[in-house]
Protein backbone atom coordinates (compact mmCIF):
# COMPACT_ATOMS: atom_id res chain seq x y z
CA UNK A 1 0.00 0.00 0.00
CA UNK A 2 1.24 3.58 -0.84
CA UNK A 3 1.94 5.93 2.33
CA UNK A 4 -0.82 7.96 2.94
CA UNK A 5 -3.32 6.26 0.57
CA UNK A 6 -6.83 5.20 2.72
CA UNK A 7 -7.84 1.80 2.18
CA UNK A 8 -10.65 1.21 0.07
CA UNK A 9 -13.72 0.08 2.14
CA UNK A 10 -16.54 -2.25 0.56
CA UNK A 11 -19.67 -3.94 2.43
CA UNK A 12 -20.70 -7.41 1.76
CA UNK A 13 -24.87 -7.38 3.03
CA UNK A 14 -27.61 -9.86 3.01
CA UNK A 15 -29.76 -12.13 4.91
CA UNK A 16 -28.31 -15.13 6.64
CA UNK A 17 -26.95 -17.76 4.59
CA UNK A 18 -26.94 -15.83 1.44
CA UNK A 19 -23.47 -15.79 0.48
CA UNK A 20 -21.50 -13.50 2.45
CA UNK A 21 -18.86 -15.52 3.73
CA UNK A 22 -18.49 -17.29 0.49
CA UNK A 23 -18.49 -14.27 -1.64
CA UNK A 24 -15.57 -12.52 1.04
CA UNK A 25 -13.40 -15.49 0.80
CA UNK A 26 -13.65 -14.98 -2.95
CA UNK A 27 -12.99 -11.59 -2.64
CA UNK A 28 -10.24 -11.97 -0.73
CA UNK A 29 -8.30 -14.58 -2.42
CA UNK A 30 -8.73 -12.53 -5.99
CA UNK A 31 -7.31 -9.59 -4.19
CA UNK A 32 -4.18 -10.90 -2.80
CA UNK A 33 -4.11 -12.53 -6.66
CA UNK A 34 -3.96 -9.21 -7.50
CA UNK A 35 -0.97 -8.17 -4.64
CA UNK A 36 -3.50 -5.91 -2.17
CA UNK A 37 -3.18 -6.12 1.11
CA UNK A 38 -6.58 -7.28 2.39
CA UNK A 39 -8.07 -6.63 5.89
CA UNK A 40 -11.74 -7.70 7.39
CA UNK A 41 -14.48 -6.94 9.68
CA UNK A 42 -17.19 -9.46 10.29
CA UNK A 43 -19.94 -8.78 12.06
CA UNK A 44 -20.80 -11.36 14.79
CA UNK A 45 -24.74 -11.53 14.30
CA UNK A 46 -25.66 -14.66 16.31
CA UNK A 47 -25.82 -12.92 20.03
CA UNK A 48 -23.31 -13.27 22.64
CA UNK A 49 -19.43 -13.05 22.22
CA UNK A 50 -18.01 -14.94 19.56
CA UNK A 51 -15.04 -17.60 20.10
CA UNK A 52 -11.87 -15.67 20.98
CA UNK A 53 -8.55 -16.59 18.85
CA UNK A 54 -6.54 -16.27 21.50
CA UNK A 55 -5.72 -19.14 23.87
CA UNK A 56 -5.67 -19.57 27.29
CA UNK A 57 -2.40 -17.36 27.60
CA UNK A 58 -1.14 -14.60 28.66
CA UNK A 59 -2.79 -12.33 26.30
CA UNK A 60 -6.02 -13.92 26.33
CA UNK A 61 -5.53 -12.76 30.61
CA UNK A 62 -5.32 -9.74 30.05
CA UNK A 63 -8.33 -9.19 28.26
CA UNK A 64 -10.15 -10.84 30.53
CA UNK A 65 -9.02 -9.00 32.94
CA UNK A 66 -10.39 -5.65 31.56
CA UNK A 67 -7.30 -4.67 28.57
CA UNK A 68 -9.57 -2.53 25.94
CA UNK A 69 -6.94 -4.39 23.68
CA UNK A 70 -4.64 -7.68 23.91
CA UNK A 71 -2.62 -9.24 21.50
CA UNK A 72 -0.61 -12.08 21.07
CA UNK A 73 2.49 -12.67 18.10
CA UNK A 74 4.19 -15.64 16.89
CA UNK A 75 5.76 -16.53 13.69
CA UNK A 76 4.13 -13.90 11.82
CA UNK A 77 1.10 -13.66 12.69
CA UNK A 78 -0.89 -11.55 15.36
CA UNK A 79 -3.94 -11.89 16.69
CA UNK A 80 -5.79 -9.08 18.22
CA UNK A 81 -8.75 -9.04 20.65
CA UNK A 82 -10.41 -5.67 21.55
CA UNK A 83 -13.40 -4.21 23.51
CA UNK A 84 -15.34 -1.89 21.55
CA UNK A 85 -19.36 -0.41 22.24
CA UNK A 86 -21.35 -3.27 20.75
CA UNK A 87 -22.20 -2.70 17.15
CA UNK A 88 -20.10 0.26 16.57
CA UNK A 89 -17.88 -0.08 13.43
CA UNK A 90 -16.33 2.81 13.28
CA UNK A 91 -14.12 1.19 16.40
CA UNK A 92 -13.53 -1.63 14.53
CA UNK A 93 -12.76 0.57 11.18
CA UNK A 94 -10.19 3.32 12.97
CA UNK A 95 -8.39 -0.21 14.07
CA UNK A 96 -7.74 -1.19 10.28
CA UNK A 97 -7.40 1.65 8.59
CA UNK A 98 -4.61 2.37 10.76
CA UNK A 99 -3.26 -1.03 9.15
CA UNK A 100 -1.43 -1.14 5.24
CA UNK A 101 -4.53 -1.80 3.74
CA UNK A 102 -5.37 -1.75 0.12
CA UNK A 103 -8.73 -2.99 0.99
CA UNK A 104 -10.94 -3.42 3.87
CA UNK A 105 -13.77 -6.04 3.34
CA UNK A 106 -16.76 -5.60 5.80
CA UNK A 107 -19.40 -8.27 6.22
CA UNK A 108 -22.97 -7.09 7.74
CA UNK A 109 -23.23 -4.35 9.42
CA UNK A 110 -25.99 -3.72 6.52
CA UNK A 111 -26.99 0.26 7.92
CA UNK A 112 -23.24 1.36 7.81
CA UNK A 113 -23.44 4.01 4.16
CA UNK A 114 -19.73 2.45 2.85
CA UNK A 115 -20.21 0.97 -0.69
CA UNK A 116 -22.33 -2.22 -1.10
CA UNK A 117 -22.65 -5.70 -2.78
CA UNK A 118 -25.84 -6.93 -1.53
CA UNK A 119 -27.02 -10.63 -1.68
CA UNK A 120 -30.26 -11.72 -2.75
CA UNK A 121 -31.83 -15.05 -1.91
CA UNK A 122 -34.90 -14.26 -3.37
CA UNK A 123 -37.86 -11.61 -3.73
CA UNK A 124 -38.49 -11.93 0.05
CA UNK A 125 -34.91 -10.42 0.67
CA UNK A 126 -35.73 -7.33 -1.76
CA UNK A 127 -36.16 -4.89 1.16
CA UNK A 128 -32.31 -4.82 0.68
CA UNK A 129 -32.53 -3.09 -2.07
CA UNK A 130 -33.54 0.32 0.28
CA UNK A 131 -30.19 0.61 1.81
CA UNK A 132 -27.66 3.27 0.90
CA UNK A 133 -24.43 3.10 -1.10
CA UNK A 134 -25.02 -0.38 -3.16
CA UNK A 135 -22.92 -0.53 -6.05
CA UNK A 136 -23.52 -4.06 -6.97
CA UNK A 137 -26.48 -6.81 -6.52
CA UNK A 138 -25.86 -10.80 -6.77
CA UNK A 139 -29.10 -12.89 -7.02
CA UNK A 140 -29.49 -16.19 -6.56
CA UNK A 141 -30.98 -17.62 -9.79
CA UNK A 142 -33.53 -15.92 -11.47
CA UNK A 143 -35.83 -12.75 -9.72
CA UNK A 144 -38.59 -10.56 -10.95
CA UNK A 145 -37.38 -7.68 -8.60
CA UNK A 146 -36.06 -4.62 -11.22
CA UNK A 147 -32.52 -4.16 -10.09
CA UNK A 148 -31.46 -0.73 -10.91
CA UNK A 149 -27.60 -1.80 -9.87
CA UNK A 150 -25.43 -3.66 -11.58
CA UNK A 151 -26.79 -6.87 -10.87
CA UNK A 152 -24.98 -10.62 -11.47
CA UNK A 153 -26.11 -14.18 -10.41
CA UNK A 154 -24.36 -15.95 -7.92
CA UNK A 155 -23.36 -18.83 -10.36
CA UNK A 156 -21.52 -16.52 -12.11
CA UNK A 157 -18.63 -16.16 -10.33
CA UNK A 158 -16.35 -15.11 -13.70
CA UNK A 159 -18.42 -12.18 -14.51
CA UNK A 160 -18.89 -10.53 -11.00
CA UNK A 161 -15.11 -11.12 -9.73
CA UNK A 162 -13.35 -9.19 -12.37
CA UNK A 163 -16.88 -6.48 -12.12
CA UNK A 164 -15.89 -6.03 -8.60
CA UNK A 165 -12.16 -5.99 -9.20
CA UNK A 166 -12.49 -3.32 -11.85
CA UNK A 167 -14.56 -1.72 -9.35
CA UNK A 168 -11.74 -1.63 -6.46
CA UNK A 169 -8.85 -0.64 -9.27
CA UNK A 170 -11.41 1.97 -10.01
CA UNK A 171 -11.66 3.32 -6.80
CA UNK A 172 -8.08 3.23 -6.15
CA UNK A 173 -7.53 5.57 -8.65
CA UNK A 174 -10.52 8.04 -8.00
CA UNK A 175 -8.39 8.68 -4.58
Amino acid sequence: MAVGIKPIIIQIVGFKNSGKTTLMNQLIQEAVKHKLEVGTIKHHGHGGVPDAPLAKNDSEQHFQHGATVSAVEGAGSLYLQATVPKGDLASSLHVLENWPLDLILIEGYKKWSYPKMVLLRNQDDQSLLDLTNIVAVLTEGQTNVKIPYPSFSKDEAASYIPWIMDYIRRQRLHD
